[in-house]
């Protein structure tokens, strides 16, 4: 038997990567894009050298030739995907009048336009075989938009519907879409460098008050292992001090 597959697309150095090493620990081999796959090589060394199954890939979510040449190689080479995690970013803040044509329709092709790409191509995969989970990431804003956020907004917020419809159609198919709502700050460098620009020291913030990377992980693998009689469509998680 080969172990299952996962494909994480967005699999940055935080969130992304606490991903890959939850799902190599459970057993699955891990397949990882990001923009620069060339950046992966060491998180692929550590899970290899840890005795998981780990590779990487250079994807950009913007171009359909990209993500569907990087499906059908994972299939090809790996077997079929059972869980695809989308977790692409675009996460910038712009007053409405800064904002170019460019900087919001990049944002959109990243964050929503992406998404889309992917849902579709894992729906393509996994629907034949009537089994399969497709995972998106989302944020505060995929629920409200916020002063300065008119662009990742309209796009997470877009991605949030499109993961919605995907559910309704494909649920019924057995595959088990899900969209993730992080409603806090995690604990990465951008998150930290955002919070002293703003003035603060993010090390004398309370303990627990930024997501820990490997809890947006652990809620991706409590998802894909939720029975069918009762999936989840929407989870959310935030910090137990978060004012929500």
């Amino acid at each position: 038997m080969t172990a299952p597959v996962a494909l994480i697309i967005g699999a940055g150095d935080y969130i992304g990567a606490a991903i890959a090493r939850r799902f190599a620990a459970g057993g699955f081999t891990v397949c990882m894009a990001r923009r620069n796959g060339d950046k992966l090589a060491p998180l692929v060394e550590e899970i290899t050298v840890s005795g998981g199954k780990a590779y990487g890939y250079s994807m950009d979510t913007r171009e359909e030739d990209s993500v569907c040449e990087i499906f059908a190689r994972v299939e090809n080479d790996h077997g079929p995907v059972d869980v695809m995690i989308f977790n692409v970013g675009g996460n910038v803040r712009f007053p409405i009048r800064d904002t170019t044509e460019r900087v919001f329709r990049k944002v959109w092709l990243m964050a929503c336009y992406g998404g889309f790409l992917a849902g579709r191509e894992a729906a393509r995969y996994m629907v034949p075989r009537n089994r399969g989970s497709i995972f998106f990431t989302g944020a505060t804003a995929s629920m409200r938009g916020g002063d300065g956020y008119a662009a990742f907004a309209s796009a997470k917020a877009g991605l949030r519907n499109a993961a919605q419809s995907m559910a309704r159609e494909l649920g019924p198919q057995n595959i088990h879409v899900a969209h993730l709502v992080i409603d806090g700050g995690v604990d990465t460098a951008f998150v930290r460098d955002r919070i002293r620009q703003a003035g603060g020291d993010p090390d004398s913030l309370p303990q627990d008050m930024l997501i820990d990377p490997k809890s947006v992980a652990e809620a991706y693998w409590t998802l894909h292992h939720q029975s069918r009689d009762a999936w989840t469509f929407e989870m959310d998680i935030r910090p137990f001090r978060e004012v929500w």
